[in-house]
């Protein structure tokens, strides 16, 4: 068992850690270390030496020493000690059968060991006394080993605790906890001065993502397996998530239970909320009967007037019970909420980084991010509420009794009212529920075309597609706000039932006590005793229908969970990897089993395999099956050893050069700069602003293609792998780049040269020095064989070579190929060819042989030079601000500011805020005249033992409760359909406000930050804002008619209720100013969790390829535990505020109690029952209103959030109303650069200067340089991407800076460098517009040569690309670029490396195109391969942003500069 196993059973505690002991400024140790080595040490040196001591000790005594108080100090210490170590283990034991997860082995084995050491330690120590020992040499040095060891440990464990800043909730005291009087050290904090992300404490160990998220993983991993049949897993074709939830299967399978398993993780702690919950039910009757005890009281004139106070303390002491069991309900409500959304972020990330292929084409990076955002949301908020589907019953059951007690049976006239509200509310529910699915439905498609133009937003602005993109997304919100619309009539509906519903109760009851016998008196007991049970009755009636509706919310995205947890995985046994023994040197063997065909092919070690073939004929493919990353269908794949790969579109990640180039292993600086040099990058880290530790925005966009590869292969060749699967790297690079990079790096004397090496190529010059060719066609494996042996053959490969290759290799090769010819001809003896045909099916077994895993050391002596320059590079000084890009969310400070709510105050309408106000004034005014009606009806004298205007007082009472129930239904829709005008608006001005922000935007923005935007904080603003709107306006009008009943009540109130008022006051401010700022850094760390995961997921094949699964979870669950260090506060300061208002509204409600038994003589019972019913009310209105402020305060921040980017940097006007060009414009095409020159940041240097040049209309230009010499930079400045910092361009005699940018980049066509597709049909993708007919396009797809391919699928131009066109191979998406060109086909054509991912072949075919199609057009080409240039009219040379050569071919050759250089390297001089 490795000491990593030993250590943790998961491997997430490395032994040792070069970077946490050796390479940094604060040296500790892994906590493995700690465990293993640091308590091991000092035990077998005790162990070791003391047989021998005994044994000298048995033959030399030295008298007996009485036992002295150090003596017995001693013996009580190392008994201590021993004891520790077994409470230790016990407790190890402990957390085990407690389901906290199982120890790690260290855990149990290191404390038992330690144990027995100090039990032998206290033993010697008597042993030594009988002996005579006065002082032991042994002993000392025993200790004072264990002195050292368990000093470092302490000082680790300091660190580790000064870090943490460790929540103070563990050590706090029972009233601290129940009071939550532990967290007002950090309110106050907050009421100083704005809270930052260092006043924040380390999330309690329970709450850790490293806790919570294997446990629901390991539940849900039994529960599925339970239920998993795989043969029908098989079988079952991948269907989108929308349509499962719709759809109802015909025939009924078992499917996995996701609830059960969120049950078995998190329902026994959820469990203590429902005892909570149970006490504090029963506590809420105590307000209605001591309210009837104290109507009694004033009625009784004779009632001593001690019982009176007697029942206000009463009173008091009740209601506060219940606010304390209330808010520790809460607590351990949001807690398991809280801890519930950590699981289920973890679970979807782990998920997606083992979903297969199949699956990630119906799982698009928007529905998964919405899982993560808004269905994470949704089960929190339901768990809040979640026990009023059974604590809602009971109220009612509770509240019925009571008015049986008080009223008799006319309360089944209530009870009939409330059945006949069930099915209204049945009706809504499911309702809600088919709206529910349509917008998430629709909120999905939304964030994924968003998360699509985020990642293509260059190649949107280079075409001018931004208006066409912000349509089709304007489509999808408007079907969404239509779905919205519905159901906000439906929840005016809903609303009207609720606030009518227990008003319909108390009015049939009433109607039925008062009618049935004109003897029944309403008197002031009654009425307002049974007023006070409604009231309670009103909570339940209006919550149940709130969590049905939530249920069915929540049910719909549990069901989505479901569907994206039980997608197909990749098969752990699509490749078997074996390690590699020790001193073993086998052959490489690849065998390849189908169905038909058998493929032996024995590869000896140390060999460079390449795979050509043309553009679609499965070389991709071929890599794809040796990662694992296609499903087997039959056959082995086995690896030896590990795999490193370079994938043909390199994934970079954002964060600094070096983290890209180290990937998470530890630093070894020789190593570092070999590889550096190796890869051609040294030039680069020159340039870069802080050397390589310059910040690599997302998918490296401050990086050139070039520079990316070969920060992809560096990576590669850091990590030292023992097979290399290389994909098409050189592809993106110079000609003298790509082959200094082969010979250094993946040629037979590079630094991979003891490497097994496969290596997709369209590169002919590389050929001749490999080992072995595989010629593939169509997914077959046509040839296969030595360069030489091919050639011999008169094949298609060697007709492929004698057409595009141009020269021979030079003489001086000839030894090196003569090798590579006998190497050949070994292997071709083991040849056993077939033609194999190479679908899904056919998959490689590979041996790869041993190697050393130090580098190699025979090319130390030519890189000693270079490796002694980049040593002086790296001993400058580096300023790493200056290499900072990307900025993070940051968290704005202080008040929300007046014009944020004045904002969606505007986008609502003001007509429309007035209209919802006016009406929520009236339902609220009508319904205390009601209840101030009521009073009057109680105190109506009797006559004969009956009230005479009863009928008349109930007839009012009915209307007056109808109105209110009109009203709210009114007011309810106005804020609703405000509401979502608001949501239009805002979303519609940040929409065009992104769109119209430049590319530096971009590259500073992670993209993480615009899809929070957009997903979580436009939810806000689309269903949280309004209903926490409505509910604070209904607080307000309900404290304040409450304030005004017992004013005019009791108006001895009024001595109280202004010190209550500032009280309050005080308190919401204090509480505000922590928890707003609290929910801002909440939210600003909200976004860096979906960065990473949208970072991952376009990276997942090299993520698994390279083994770092481990380190990128751990990575998410970081973030996603930072988030909660924020958010874990504010639930707290929740519940903190809550104790302490209801404790100053209890105050409030015992003095209204206090004072009218003070002033019982002049009070009558029906004021004096109106005046304690509202008081009863006071508290939970204060407290809501308090909280819902907040609410309103914290949640109007994604208001905030959305309006920043309208104040952020905008590029030019669009369209210029002062000058449009010409219809035609450009006609000739004459492009003018006079002294140009751009930088990309106002910060940094030139990146292109001094640039002046013409190029006349019709001329062929190619551009030259080396990777980051400018080319494209120089591109970019043409269609203004980057405005130009000085001088300036113009075409056809126009100054390109006048011109409207659409104008400008829809009159200028670019095959830009990365080709990209949008997910959509093949058309959308080739004329977004609908500009050209079908066949225009059918045209285009001939003359790029497509046709065939187009019509061979299904759906032809309707064929569906997936999300970035990955169903696709890199060179049909390149193609498919050219087909755009085709169909615009401008003056001016802009080609971008465009034929770098495509074989020669191919590219010869396009050229061809391009001089046909584009033969009066002038043409701009950047070009890696000089072949495809070397007819063109003129070429310039780049070199550091300037120009360095400009002339034709030939006239460049003769000077014999940089130009000829460059051709030589090619072989084309």
């Amino acid at each position: 068992m490795a000491l990593e196993d030993f250590c943790s059973l998961d491997n997430s505690d490395p032994f040792w850690d070069w970077n946490l002991s050796w390479n940094t400024t604060n040296p500790d140790f892994t906590q493995c270390f700690q465990n293993t080595v640091l308590v091991w040490v000092p035990c077998f040196y005790l162990w070791i030496f003391a047989p021998i001591y005994l044994i000298y000790l048995r033959s030399h005594g030295y008298g007996y020493i009485c036992m002295s108080l150090l003596n017995k100090a001693k013996t009580i210490v190392g008994f201590l000690l021993w004891i520790i170590c077994w409470l230790d283990v016990f407790y190890s034991l402990w957390e085990r059968s407690n389901g906290s997860g199982i120890p790690a082995p260290v855990h149990l084995i290191s404390p038992t060991i330690l144990g027995l050491t100090m039990l032998l330690a206290t033993l010697l120590v008597q042993y030594e006394r009988k002996k005579g020992i006065q002082s032991s040499g042994l002993m000392l040095i025993f200790w004072l080993i264990a002195l050292l060891c368990a000093t470092i440990v302490f000082r680790s464990k300091v660190l580790h605790a000064i870090n943490q800043h460790p929540c103070p909730e563990p050590g706090a005291s029972f009233l601290s906890r129940i009071t939550f009087w532990w967290i007002t050290s950090m309110m106050i904090t907050g009421y100083k001065r704005p809270l930052e992300e260092k006043d924040l404490w380390s999330l309690n160990p329970d709450d850790c993502s490293n806790r919570v998220v294997p446990q629901l993983v390991h539940r849900w991993n039994s529960e599925y397996c339970c239920t998993h049949d795989p043969k029908s897993n098989k079988e079952r074709q991948a269907v989108a998530e929308s349509e499962i939830l719709l759809v109802k299967n015909s025939k009924k399978t078992i499917d996995p239970s996701l609830l059960k398993a969120l049950c078995l993780t998190f329902g026994p702690y959820f469990l203590i909320s429902c005892f909570y919950k149970l006490i504090q039910d029963i506590l809420m009757f105590a307000g209605p009967e001591i309210l009837r005890l104290l109507i009694r009281f004033v009625n009784d004139s004779s009632a001593p007037t001690w019982q009176g106070y007697f029942y206000t303390v009463l009173l008091f002491m009740c209601t506060c019970a219940q606010s304390l069991i209330l808010q520790k309900y809460f607590h351990v409500c949001f807690v398991s909420g809280m801890r519930l959304r950590t699981a289920i972020i973890g679970a979807v990330y782990r998920k997606a980084l083992v979903i297969n292929s199949a699956a990630r084409r119906t799982s698009t990076v928007g529905e998964i991010v919405n899982l993560m955002s808004v269905d994470a949301q949704r089960f929190m908020d339901l768990i809040t509420y979640i026990n009023m589907i059974w604590s809602a019953p009971l109220q009612v059951v509770l509240a019925l009794y009571f008015l049986w007690q008080n009223l008799g049976p006319s309360v089944l006239a209530g009870v009939a009212m409330m059945v006949l509200m069930v099915p209204i509310n049945a009706v809504i529910a499911m309702k809600t529920k088919t709206y529910q699915v349509a917008q998430m439905k629709s909120k999905d498609s939304r964030i994924k075309i968003m998360n699509e133009l985020f990642n293509g937003i260059k190649v949107l602005k280079l075409y001018a597609w931004e208006l066409a993109f912000k349509d089709k997304v304007s489509q999808i919100r408007e079907s969404e706000l239509k779905v919205l619309k519905k159901a906000a009539y439906l929840g005016g509906v809903s609303t009207f039932t609720w606030v009518c519903a227990p008003f319909l109760v108390a009015l049939s009851t009433f109607a039925v006590y008062v009618l049935v016998d004109e003897r029944n008196v309403l008197d002031a007991q009654k009425a307002f005793v049974s007023l006070a049970l409604f009231n309670i009755l009103r909570f339940p009636l209006n919550m149940l229908p709130m969590v049905i509706s939530s249920m069915v919310q929540a049910s719909v995205s549990l069901k989505r969970f479901r569907v994206f947890l039980s997608h197909e995985e990749l098969q752990e046994d699509n490749v078997e990897h074996k390690p590699v023994p020790a001193r073993e040197f086998h052959q490489f063997i690849i065998l390849s089993l189908n169905l038909h065909f058998l493929l032996n092919v024995c590869i000896p070690e140390k060999t460079l395999v390449a795979v050509v073939g043309h553009v679609g004929s499965g070389k991709s493919s071929l890599l794809s099956a040796l990662l694992g990353e296609m499903d087997k269908l039959e056959g082995a794949v086995t690896v030896k050893g590990s795999v490193a790969y370079v994938p043909q579109q390199a994934w970079i990640q954002n964060s600094t050069l070096k983290n890209n180039i180290m990937f998470g292993q530890e630093r070894r600086e020789a190593w570092y700069q070999r590889v550096v040099e190796a890869c051609a990058l040294q030039p680069d880290l020159e340039m870069l602003p802080a050397g390589d530790d310059t910040e690599i925005g997302e998918k490296g966009v401050n990086l050139s293609g070039g520079q990316k590869q070969r920060v992809s292969l560096a990576r590669a060749v850091y990590c030292d792998r023992d097979t290399y699967l290389l994909d098409d790297p050189l592809s993106a690079v110079d000609a003298h780049v790509g082959k200094h990079i082969f010979d250094r790096v993946i040629g037979p004397q590079g630094l991979l040269k003891d490497k097994t090496r496969i290596l997709v190529t369209h590169g002919l010059s590389y050929l001749s020095q490999v080992h072995l060719i595989l010629v593939m066609l169509d997914g077959e494996i046509t040839e296969a064989g030595s360069y030489q042996q091919l050639m011999a053959k008169e094949g298609a490969f060697a007709e492929l070579i004698r057409t595009y290759a141009a020269v021979e290799q030079t003489d001086d090769k000839g030894d090196n190929g003569k090798h590579v010819a006998h190497a050949g001809i070994n292997v071709y003896r083991c040849f056993n060819i077939k033609k194999v045909e190479f679908k899904v099916c056919c998959f490689l077994i590979i041996y790869s042989f041993y190697v050393n895993r130090s580098p190699s050391d025979s090319c130390e002596s030519n890189l000693h030079h270079n490796a002694k320059e980049a040593k002086e590079l790296y001993k400058k000084p580096k300023n790493t601000e200056v290499g900072k890009l990307t900025e993070g969310d940051k968290a704005s400070t202080g008040k929300v500011k007046l014009s944020t709510f004045a904002a969606y105050v505007k986008a609502i309408g003001v007509l429309l805020s007035c209209l919802s106000l006016l009406l929520m004034f009236i339902h609220h005014f009508l319904s205390l005249f009601s209840n101030y009606w009521l009073s009057k009806w109680t105190d109506d004298p009797t006559v004969n033992g009956t009230q005479p205007n009863s009928q008349m007082r109930l007839g009012v009472y009915g209307i007056l409760g109808i109105s209110q129930g009109v009203a709210v239904f009114v007011y309810s829709l106005s804020m609703s359909i405000g509401g979502i005008l608001a949501s239009r608006s805002l979303h519609q001005s940040m929409l065009f406000n992104v769109l119209r922000s430049p590319m530096s935007f971009f590259e500073r923005t992670p993209s993480g930050n615009l899809v929070n935007r957009f997903s979580k904080e436009m939810d806000t603003i689309d269903t949280v804002i309004p209903s926490i709107l409505k509910m604070f306006m209904g607080s307000m009008f309900n404290v304040i008619g409450s304030c005004l009943i017992i004013l005019i009540a009791t108006p001895l109130v009024a001595v109280v209720i202004p010190f209550f008022g500032l009280l309050y006051l005080f308190v919401q401010r204090f509480y505000v100013a922590t928890s707003r700022q609290l929910k801002r850094l909440e939210s600003v760390s909200r976004s860096p969790i979906y960065s990473h995961f949208n970072e991952t997921l376009l990276g997942t094949s090299v993520i698994r390829a390279f083994g770092e699964q481990e380190r990128f979870i751990s990575e998410s669950d970081q973030r996603v535990d930072h988030n909660q260090k924020a958010y874990y506060p504010s639930i707290v300061a929740n519940r903190w505020l809550a104790i302490r208002l209801e404790f100053v509204g209890n105050c409030i409600v015992s003095s209204a109690a206090l004072f009218a038994v003070i002033a019982r003589e002049n009070l009558s019972p029906g004021i004096m029952g109106l005046s304690i019913s509202y008081a009863l009310q006071l508290t939970a209105s204060l407290t809501w209103l308090v909280r819902m402020s907040s609410d309103v305060e914290t949640n109007i921040v994604a208001v905030e959030r959305v309006r920043e980017y309208s104040d952020t940097e905008k590029e030019a006007e669009w369209r210029h109303q002062a000058y449009n060009p010409p219809p035609r414009w450009p006609t000739d095409g004459n492009i003018e650069f006079r002294n140009f020159g751009l930088r990309y940041r106002p910060d940094l240097d030139l990146v292109i200067r001094n640039v002046t040049l013409k190029i006349d209309g019709g001329e062929k230009v190619g551009i030259v340089g080396r990777t980051g010499a400018g080319k494209s930079s120089l591109t970019l400045g043409l269609f203004r991407i980057i405005e130009a910092a000085e001088g300036h361009i113009f075409i056809d005699g126009v100054d390109i800076a006048k011109v409207g940018l659409h104008d400008l980049r829809s009159r200028v066509t670019i095959i830009p460098q990365d080709p990209l597709l949008f997910s959509g049909s093949l058309r959308m993708n080739l004329d977004p517009f609908d500009s050209y007919s079908d066949e225009d396009i059918w045209l285009a797809l001939e003359l790029s040569h497509l046709k065939s391919f187009v019509s061979s699928l299904p759906d032809q131009l309707s064929h569906e690309c997936s999300e970035g066109g990955d169903n696709l191979s890199v060179g049909q998406r390149q193609l498919l670029c050219l087909a755009r060109a085709l169909l615009r086909k401008t003056k001016i054509l802009v080609l971008d490396e465009a034929t770098a991912a495509v074989d020669m072949e191919t590219d010869n075919l396009i050229q061809s195109t391009i001089r046909s199609q584009f033969e009066g057009c002038t043409v701009l080409t950047i070009a890696h391969r000089l072949n495809t240039i070397m007819d063109y009219t003129r070429v310039l040379v780049l070199e550091k942003g300037e120009v360095v050569e400009f002339d034709s071919p030939s006239s460049l050759i003769g000077q014999r500069g940089s130009f000829y250089k460059m051709a030589k390297d090619s072989g084309l001089a």
